[in-house]
């Protein structure tokens, strides 16, 4: 377990991103009720750019923990 010492940033930044969109998908249906057009592509993008770095954190994070594994 020693081998995995340096990657618990990357374990902890890969629940806050889990936590991070499944927040999104609770606010953001709220959101979207009484938004106006321009808002709403706003909302998208964000959701969109927040929802990309989450899975590439998660993946690097998945990476690292199975390719611990593999050695």
């Amino acid at each position: 377990m020693s081998k995995f010492r340096n990657d618990v940033p990357l374990f902890l930044a890969c629940i806050l991103a889990a936590y991070a969109v499944l927040l999104l998908i609770i606010i953001v249906p709220g959101l979207l009720v009484g938004a106006s057009t321009l808002l709403l592509i706003g909302i998208v993008v964000v959701v969109i750019v927040v929802v990309l770095f989450a899975v590439a954190i998660i993946l690097k994070g998945l990476s690292s923990l199975l390719g611990g594994f593999k050695s």
